[in-house]
């Protein structure tokens, strides 16, 4: 092997001595999302992405590795629990909702400004339902009705126990349904279908045309941070032509935006706030169906009931997908288990994760998750024909020729040391970032992608805490409900109202 020239030698030592401002790990939604807010804040700073796979957005933020819910809480039970007392809790559904009006606030942003093509591209109208079956669950559908529609957010959610109504709204769930079961629904017609794939590429574009690097199958192998408080990174290069096998690079601050990959290097980053972190893998597949008869009667993302015990992540839907302007309906998901952390990843991923810190957290949550275990067993067990009757539960006119089984993306749920429980897994998601600053990551899932810019804008507040301040103005531009917290004024929803108006007639 020819040993390297002085001025290679000269030409990396300058390189290094010259640190990226802003290195973001992983090509997906929340990487996008960060840089895209850090060049308009700061366009002077260098930014660097690395992918590790050949394209952006092909992991989580594939749109066939999720269900595009632009998660408002519009639809979603599990966001509006059933307190002791009876009442419904809606705090967390109207925070999410709040943080996905943020989101959309900054894409009409970037494509007012020309720096986003037309939002039809990534974001289609698409009714959200809730469909719930048995008296106890239409009561219960009915009351959370009644304390989601007197709020400002909610209040043109619909509900009916009328099956001809409901039969309008969607004609799949009702046709051919027999029994006189009790049945329910509700419809917010300003829900909508994201496709995150195609925006995390449209991010990336504007990304690398106003500047910002983007290598592609490099993978980031190590983190070690410096004395003078910047990170080195060690980086592979897996194209089959590379150059050099590997590389190293400096950064003044870190994002680890690697979904499922996310836990493992911010382990290897060492940093103290990590420790106690685990990871829950957990795999999923759906049916999907593109036969155009079927996917002209169904015109909605319709979420159920789970059933009693089982997890949120077994909530079953029926959903309109939009991908690249071809619409499809998506059934699912079928949960189930793998070690893997990552859907190109490794089997070995979760018991590289464990650690002296985090041991007692992995023990204690499986010692206290055995209901989720036996649920994510039986899934694994099913057999095909069990699986879709859970779908004709949904659409009793489903025939087995029309749909196919898909994998979807993985899922690292979270888990956490606890000061009583000793562990606890988190079913959102959880952002670490370091006591200086200089690096963060995000990990967890749902509702994840919808909330990815009010995330990335917590992120700068605690990592950049001194600029923050200066910010605020630019930001508040760009997401208007920033600057008052509250959606209650009519200024508000006239432009959430217009901004729903574009969508539809997108």
């Amino acid at each position: 092997m020819n040993s390297p020239t002085i001025g290679s030698v000269a030409e990396r030592e300058s390189h290094l001595s010259k640190p990226v401002d802003v290195v973001l790990v992983g090509g997906g939604i929340m990487s996008a999302t960060l840089g895209s807010i850090i060049r308009l804040l700061e366009p002077t700073w260098t930014v660097r992405i690395y992918e590790r796979l050949d394209a952006v957005a092909q992991e989580s933020s594939n749109a066939w590795n999720n269900a595009g819910t632009g998660h408002a809480a519009l639809c979603e039970l599990n966001y509006t629990p059933q307190k002791p007392d009876g009442s419904i809790d809606i705090s967390k559904a109207v925070a999410i909702n709040e943080q996905f009006q943020v989101s959309r606030e900054f894409w009409q942003h970037l494509v007012t400004a020309d720096l986003l093509p037309e939002p039809e591209g990534f974001i289609s109208s698409t009714p959200h339902m809730t469909f719930v079956r048995g008296a106890d669950n239409v009561d219960y559908l009915r009351r959370r009705h009644a304390a989601l529609v007197a709020h400002p957010l909610f209040s043109d959610l619909e509900f009916s126990t009328d099956p001809a109504v409901i039969g309008e709204w969607a004609p799949l769930l009702l046709a051919e349904r027999s029994g006189d079961e009790p049945i329910a629904a509700t419809r917010a017609t300003t829900g909508t279908d994201v496709d995150f794939g195609s925006l995390t590429r449209k991010l990336t574009d504007y990304l690398v045309s106003s500047g910002a690097e983007l290598h592609l199958q490099h993978e980031v192998r190590s983190l070690k941070q410096r004395r003078d408080g910047t990170w080195r990174l060690k980086v592979a290069d897996k194209s089959w032509n590379a150059s050099e096998p590997s590389h190293v690079v400096d950064a003044r601050f870190v994002f680890i935006g690697a979904g499922g990959g996310a836990l493992a290097l911010l382990q290897k980053a060492r940093i103290p706030e990590i420790k106690g972190y685990g990871g829950f893998p957990i795999s999923g597949q759906f049916l999907k169906t593109s036969n155009p008869e079927i996917v002209a009667q169904h015109q909605a993302k319709v979420y159920g009931k789970a059933d009693v015990g089982s997890p949120p992540m077994s909530v079953p839907h029926l959903d309109t997908r939009v991908v690249d302007g071809e619409t499809s309906l998506l059934f699912g998901p079928y949960a189930g288990f793998t070690t893997k952390f990552l859907k190109q990843g490794s089997l070995l991923d979760l018991f590289r994760s464990i650690r002296p810190s985090n041991i007692v957290t992995m023990l204690t949550v499986a010692k206290d998750n055995w209901g989720l275990t036996r649920y994510l067993m039986s899934e694994v067990t099913k057999s095909s024909w069990t699986k879709f009757r859970t779908l004709r539960e949904f659409m009793p006119t489903a025939d087995p020729k029309d749909w196919e089984l898909i994998t979807a993306g993985q899922r690292v749920q979270v888990m956490k040391s606890h000061p009583v429980k000793g562990g606890v897994l988190e079913f959102g998601t959880e952002l670490v970032t370091s006591a200086d600053g200089t690096i963060a990551g995000l990990l967890g899932a749902s509702p994840g992608a919808s909330t990815a810019v009010p995330a990335m804008v917590d992120l700068l507040e605690r990592c950049f805490p001194e600029r923050f301040t200066g910010w605020r103005r630019e930001l508040a531009t760009m997401m208007p409900s920033l600057s008052s917290g509250e959606w209650d004024t009519d200024a508000e929803f006239a432009q959430l109202q217009a901004d729903d108006a574009e969508v539809h007639s997108a």
